[in-house]
């Protein structure tokens, strides 16, 4: 369970939303997403999150121990066996598969695709400055998978936008979360964004990529005829993401742990949003 992650749910949450955002976009309008896509997405989610730490926990188990926060991890500790490891990470796979199977063809193939992003990112900090974009490229698939599994294709134009606003907010919560291992991952030679865009560089970018969030739903909003509620939502979402930024101390664990969990709301204030944008029309 701890390998899992099951005692720490915020990973899940994070990859869970844009799944659902998109989902509630491809509702008809004056109508609420379909509940069987959301339970599928809801269980998806929890797997394939499950399997994405237990991928990062192999990867990284000689890492690990030299870290203060992953130290205790099941695998680098030596609580369970790379050999075990491998095992429960083939079952996790095939139980993604057994849920994304009962998707149409279309969104099958699309959900394979990011199969090898999962096996890659762990690895992405050894080998670029910038791996909170990739894990925003990985980790928010499912804004391409929501509509997918309803139609059988993709409305480009509506999904692009969503797709991208969620990995710009993925960088953005990613990189005050990295600011905690700033000082073990520059001992270890690895590589974040919270080391390249440093603590001067930091919130500028990010006030940049905040912006790029907003103005992505708002484009969404339009792209997808939504009602007034959403604008609403994406006003109190904008402003959310200034308080994070704004109340962030970047040496200070405990207030990024609280910002970084705190996104967990704002994906469901987004969710609540496109929902009631989608419905009042």
């Amino acid at each position: 369970m701890r390998l899992a992650r099951l005692d720490k749910p915020i990973g899940t949450y994070l990859l869970l939303w844009p799944g659902f955002w998109s989902l509630a976009l491809a509702a008809a309008p004056g109508t609420l997403p379909d509940w069987k896509l959301l339970a599928a997405f809801g269980v998806g989610t929890l797997v394939m999150r499950s399997a994405g730490c237990t991928v990062n926990d192999l990867w990284d188990r000689d890492l690990d121990k030299n870290v203060a926060r992953t130290k205790d991890r099941p695998i680098t500790s030596g609580e369970i066996s790379v050999q075990n490891g491998v095992g429960f990470l083939g079952i996790q796979l095939l139980a993604g598969l057994g849920v994304l199977t009962q998707l149409n063809e279309y969104t099958i193939y699309l959900g394979m695709a990011s199969v090898p992003l999962v096996l890659a990112y762990p690895l992405m900090k050894r080998w670029t400055d910038y791996p909170q974009f990739f894990l925003g490229i990985t980790f928010n698939w499912g804004a391409l998978m929501g509509w997918a599994a309803t139609y059988g294709s993709c409305d480009w134009p509506i999904v692009l936008p969503l797709y991208a606003s969620a990995v710009a907010w993925t960088v953005v919560y990613d990189t005050l979360y990295a600011h905690q291992d700033k000082r073990d991952d520059s001992r270890l030679g690895l590589r974040s964004t919270a080391l390249t865009f440093g603590d001067s560089g930091t919130k500028p970018v990010l006030t940049g990529l905040s912006a790029a969030m907003v103005g992505g739903l708002l484009l969404v909003g339009i792209e997808a005829d939504l009602s007034w509620p959403f604008y609403l939502g994406t006003g109190l979402t904008a402003s959310h993401l200034a308080w994070q930024l704004i109340t962030a101390d970047l040496n200070c664990s405990s207030n990024l742990s609280s910002r970084f969990e705190s996104n967990k709301w704002m994906g469901g204030l987004v969710f609540g949003s496109i929902v009631a944008g989608r419905y009042f029309t």
